[in-house]
């Protein structure tokens, strides 16, 4: 029998966090997942020439200010599939506002790794661990995806994993 993927609980009992994959690093199409019929649907093409560089999915049992649950980028050298739930470390969160479609509203990125994969969780604690420049890059492919759309997005700046650990918190459906 399927599982609801937006309901399985947020946290893992050692304080991890679960991601629920829905575009796979390498992937040019956005994909959702429905949870109706609990599969995952095409979303959109992301624009010519642009490839998600991580693994792109959702903290279960959140809601964002934009009604879906949060978005959560995982650091993972390995492509997985839509639907993998991995066991995930917060690091830290992308602040982004963009157009809604009444007003602008955040709409925040949490930047997470993959806790069974040492070559990137050691020593990644929080988002100072990563070099600028990956920091920098990340907020260029998030600009580039809406590029072509309304949202005309534009970074906030970076917070840390107790901010992204809080969000989370703020976020957590009854």
């Amino acid at each position: 029998m399927a599982r609801d993927l937006l309901h399985l609980p947020t946290w893992t009992k050692n304080g991890m966090v679960r991601v629920v994959v829905e575009s796979p690093k390498g992937s040019a199409v956005k994909f959702d997942y429905d949870p109706d019929l609990e599969v995952f649907a095409y979303g959109k093409a992301l624009p010519l020439g642009l490839t998600y560089p991580y693994c792109w999915g959702f903290l279960p049992g959140t809601r964002g200010d934009d009604g879906d649950p949060l978005d959560v980028f995982v650091l993972t050298d390995a492509p997985t599939f839509p639907g993998v739930v991995i066991e995930c470390r917060l690091v830290g969160v992308l602040r982004l506002e963009e157009n809604g479609k009444k007003r602008r509203k955040r709409n925040d990125r949490l930047v997470a790794v993959p806790v069974a994969d040492p070559r990137v969780a050691d020593g990644c604690e929080d988002v100072a661990d990563l070099p600028e420049r990956l920091r920098a890059e990340m907020e260029q492919f998030f600009l580039s995806t809406t590029f072509f759309t309304h949202k005309h997005a534009a970074i906030r700046g970076w917070k840390g994993h107790k901010a992204a650990a809080k969000l989370v918190g703020r976020s957590q459906m009854a």
